[in-house]
């Protein structure tokens, strides 16, 4: 349900449509030759895959990916046009509705070169399909020896009417890893499997393997179209590779909370479940009404940072289901006051990959796992003067609503 925002709210996600649309044209910019999908998979990392899909096309994305067929449907039911791709399929998957959607859909095995093939003909419908081949990542895909047939049987299921194959694909394994050897053995393995392919008749629409590491700093890597996924929400793929800033990216989400509570605490008070922090004096305590049941790390217990006051702090003691407490250290903000989790990081507030390093995980899961008791709040404000995407939270918005 979409409303306008007329209280406060406990909690809210607040995601910056204008930010993602300046993230997915900086990205086409560093592959100007091929075309971009936008990877909205996991319900676009947490940000919501409907405002997503429909901001990153705006922006210019000629692709939407999905991981499974059902997130790639629910886009079609919502009224998403264009090209759709969906590749984590399992046997008895909803190819019939795949292929009644127009989706392109991934088979990386016989199995589901079979199955798809009975669907379309049971329909009398040609399906899009894409072959996808395991270069090295050891996961979804068709190995090298197991190629051929795989070509072989598509080419026939096409030769029939049953199937068009529109492209070959791959993943890679170590790309976030600059110089990573398996990157090299990878491209080499990926092109000598297309190139296979291509020589047996496959003519693709479009091949691809480059995701968002891929895309940003390996454009030897870029082929026909490129796959962002985190790098789109303005978070870098890896921080050896460079801060989002330094691929003219922004953060996308910024996580806040109203205090729920503050509190005068004496010396020697064990805070939270098991009392693994205690104040070491007179102090004030702030309660943040999130917890793991919002996706807050557990693993942060002690450790995760958050802006109140203008001042960071630290989660004290351990992060309960549903709230967890910080030691303001005297300081009275009032209850209903913002503390600000993660976001961009311009009001010296916390950044996702802080999150990441206090919780021993990565960015991508901080985002992707905020629940859905977090409303979204959708603002899309102008661009800078300066160019870059987004606001302070001070500076108006064009369009704010809550889902």
């Amino acid at each position: 349900m979409n409303e306008n925002v007329t209280a406060p709210l406990r909690a809210r996600a607040e995601i910056d449509l204008a930010a993602l649309k300046a993230n997915v044209r900086s990205l086409r910019a560093h592959a100007p030759g091929a075309a971009f999908m936008a990877v909205v998979k996991a319900d676009a990392y947490g940000h919501g895959m409907l405002p997503v899909a429909r901001a990153a096309k705006e922006a210019g994305a000629e692709w939407i990916g999905t991981a499974t067929p059902e997130e790639a449907l629910a886009l079609r039911a919502a009224g998403i046009g264009g090209r759709i791709m969906c590749w984590l399929w399992v046997p008895g998957g909803p190819w019939r509705a795949g292929i009644e959607a127009d989706l392109d859909m991934s088979v990386g095995g016989l199995w589901a070169l079979r199955e798809v093939t009975a669907a379309a003909r049971e329909l009398g419908r040609t399906a899009r399909v894409q072959l996808k081949a395991d270069t090295g990542l050891g996961r979804g895909g068709c190995l090298r020896a197991d190629w051929p047939e795989l070509v072989r049987e598509a080419l026939a299921a096409q030769a029939a009417g049953l199937i068009t194959v529109t492209g070959l694909w791959s993943h890679f394994a170590c790309a976030d890893e600059p110089g990573h050897p398996s990157i090299a053995a990878q491209l080499t393995e990926f092109r000598e499997m297309v190139g296979y392919a291509e020589g047996e008749g496959v003519t693709p629409e479009v091949r691809h393997i480059a995701n968002s590491p891929g895309t940003l700093t390996l454009p030897e890597t870029h082929f026909d179209l490129v796959r962002p996924g985190i790098a789109m929400y303005g978070i870098s793929p890896s921080p050896a590779l460079g801060t989002p800033e330094d691929f003219g990216l922004r953060p996308v989400m910024t996580l806040k909370a109203s205090l729920a509570l503050v509190k005068h605490a004496p010396g020697g008070l064990g805070v939270s479940y098991g009392h693994h922090y205690v104040t070491p004096g007179p102090t004030t305590l702030g309660l943040v009404p999130l917890g793991y049941a919002d996706g807050i790390p557990r693993h942060a217990s002690g450790t995760g940072p958050v802006l109140i006051g203008g001042k960071r702090r630290t989660v004290a003691g351990r992060v309960a289901m549903d709230q967890f407490v910080v030691d303001l250290g005297g300081d009275e903000p009032a209850a209903g006051d913002e503390a600000v989790l993660f976001g961009p990081g311009d009001a010296g507030e916390p950044t996702a990959e802080d999150w990441a390093a206090a919780s021993g995980t990565i960015a991508y899961e901080i985002v992707t796992r905020i629940g859905s008791r977090v409303p979204r709040v959708y603002v899309d404000r102008a661009d800078r003067a300066d160019g870059t995407a987004g606001a302070s939270a001070a500076e108006p918005a064009d369009r704010v609503r809550t889902v």
